[in-house]
């Protein structure tokens, strides 16, 4: 029997506790607590990373006018927020002709709370930046405004690149690293990580952070790699053909180790 096989044996041990690196879900029919239920486990929620605006001081440094440009890329509720503040604090008022891109029907919805939905131009993808993409490419002649963080993924950026389309990225956001001071210790039998930014307040937080027994579960691609470069084992990787969601993957294990 191959080491690798022993080393994954030896790691199969009986889950009863996880780490969840985001706030608790507000909706009590969340998989998560059907996990808990359904296996009687502990799952506890603390957020790793915080999104902190940025000083409308900073942002004139970037010398963007927002005002110059007729459409603006929206991936998420933190860009929209920070969109709106900037905006608020340059006192600029929105011209009802400007089109907004959403990555998804929820991100579009939440635009109400600044503008008036109904009388506005507004594009929503289903679920990916890809389903964005696919509406972009129908307005190549736009001038894109794209507010993102500090540690933004390169999708959006490399996309309008390859099709030569107008973009600018504004930085209003940024990802910083929870103090987790609070949290006198991290020994869960599986930590739930969600992106790079995660694995970075473990070891801002914890330098002298040991695995040992404990199973890292990454969700995507990029997640995955920084586990493996701050030399921690992956145990569980999500999404999976059979498991899209991290909960999916969870239980597909917790199965596994719990001999279920």
């Amino acid at each position: 029997m191959s080491e690798t096989i022993l080393m994954q044996q030896d790691r199969l041990n009986k889950v009863e506790s996880i780490l969840v690196t985001q706030a608790r879900p507000t909706d009590e029919k969340s998989p998560y607590f059907e996990l808990e239920r359904r296996y009687n486990l502990k799952v506890d929620f603390r957020p790793f990373i915080e999104v902190q605006g940025i000083s409308f001081k900073d942002f004139r440094k970037q010398r963007i006018n927002i005002m110059e440009h007729t459409a603006i890329i929206f991936t998420s509720r933190n860009a929209v927020d920070h969109f709106f503040r900037i905006c608020k604090e340059a006192k600029l008022e929105m011209p009802a002709e400007m089109k907004y891109f959403c990555v998804t029907e929820q991100t579009a919805n939440y635009l109400q709370k600044y503008i008036q939905i109904r009388k506005r131009k507004i594009f929503a993808g289903q679920k990916t930046a890809a389903d964005l993409l696919d509406l972009i490419k129908k307005h190549k002649t736009e001038k894109f405004l794209f507010p993102c963080s500090d540690k933004r993924r390169n999708d959006i950026p490399e996309f309008m690149g390859n099709y030569e389309l107008h973009l600018t990225e504004a930085v209003m956001y940024e990802t910083v690293s929870s103090d987790l001071s609070d949290l006198t210790e991290v020994f869960y039998d599986i930590i739930c990580f969600f992106s790079p930014s995660g694995i970075t307040s473990l070891f801002h937080n914890f330098p002298d952070f040991k695995q040992n027994k404990t199973r890292i579960a990454a969700f995507g691609p990029t997640t995955a790699k920084a586990v493996s470069e701050a030399g921690l084992i992956l145990d569980i990787e999500a999404p999976m053909p059979n498991a899209p969601s991290m909960t999916g993957a969870l239980e597909i294990y917790i199965k596994k180790s719990n001999n279920i």
